[in-house]
């Protein structure tokens, strides 16, 4: 009879704690819902969060610095919700999230900031795809959490930021006349801006990204519809954060996952050509335009991606 309480008491507890396992994976899951939600990091920063579409999940990991998640979603992500469950998010200091008080701001945060918002929504792996300046911090990422990365999407990615500072200035003073071509021996970050200011001035800013004024303008209204915090981009052209300024090509050659670069044609603003990268299984899409494909090219950026994601294992 001791035996039989004992074998019973066991089966009971063995019950009770897969019921507790279930429910807690039922949690798990249940946290990727869509709609906007936010996410309190581990140092009380406030990200916001928006989970939208069906499919496999995939993490946004936006430009800028501090350009927001508002504008992909409107103008590309969107058309990518019926095959993908699209996680919008602004890093600190970004968009609609809030500042870091202390001005926590290094790779290592924003990257410890990707892996809590995966924590947070439940995900075992992730794809991860990121525009522009977003792709120094995807690359980081992946390479710290490989494990956790399903494949990565590299949208007119930046993996080297002196290289894509040095294009943007060739080109931009391309456009110029030369006596409004700022002088060599200023500084890059201060010749950058003056750069960008006489070709404001001129009505010419647009040429650096993208192949029309019209599609130039359409970014803007929409960028515009939202908050926009400025916090983390000033902190990045101060020149206070040295880790932004690296190179992360070499590290893209240890990275094992899918990788698809979608590159544009006449993009003169990453410092990268098709073949600049380095990943063992990378598949490169050359598409016509120029520093924004999902909104130049978005039947053919839909489909690059959404063939891409098709084919994972899963």
């Amino acid at each position: 009879m001791a035996a039989f309480h004992y074998s019973f008491r066991t089966i009971l507890l063995g019950l009770f704690l897969l019921t507790v396992s279930l429910s807690h994976a039922q949690q798990a899951t249940g946290k990727l819902t869509n709609g906007p939600t936010t996410l309190l990091t581990s140092d009380s920063v406030q990200l916001y969060v928006r989970v939208a579409g069906q499919g496999t999940p995939c993490v946004f990991v936006h430009g800028g610095p501090g350009a927001g998640s508002y504008s992909f979603e409107k103008l590309g992500g969107n058309r990518l919700e019926d095959q993908l469950r699209l996680i919008y998010f602004d890093q600190r200091g970004s968009g609609r999230s809030a500042s870091s008080s202390r001005q926590h701001y290094s790779m290592a945060r924003m990257v410890q900031d990707l892996e809590e918002l995966r924590q947070h929504l439940g995900l075992e792996k992730w794809v991860v795809m990121a525009h522009s300046f977003g792709g120094t911090i995807a690359t980081a990422y992946a390479t710290q959490y490989p494990q956790r990365v399903q494949a990565l999407v590299l949208v007119n990615a930046v993996l080297n930021p002196p290289a894509s500072l040095e294009s943007m200035l060739h080109y931009g003073n391309s456009l110029l006349p030369a006596a409004a071509q700022p002088s060599p021996s200023v500084p890059m970050m201060q010749r950058v801006g003056m750069v960008m200011g006489a070709l404001q001035q001129q009505r010419l800013a647009w040429k650096l990204q993208f192949s029309a004024d019209s599609m130039a303008a359409r970014a803007g209204r929409v960028s515009r519809a939202v908050a926009a915090n400025q916090d983390f981009a000033t902190q990045v052209f101060s020149g206070k954060l040295p880790d932004y300024g690296q190179d992360f090509v070499p590290a893209t050659a240890t990275l094992m996952m899918p990788v698809l670069n979608i590159v544009g044609q006449d993009d003169r603003t990453t410092g990268a050509t098709p073949t600049t990268f380095r990943f063992p299984k990378q598949q490169t899409v050359t598409l016509p335009g120029k520093h924004n494909s999902f909104l130049e090219q978005p039947a053919a950026f839909r489909q690059a991606v959404v063939s891409f994601v098709q084919k994972l294992p899963r």
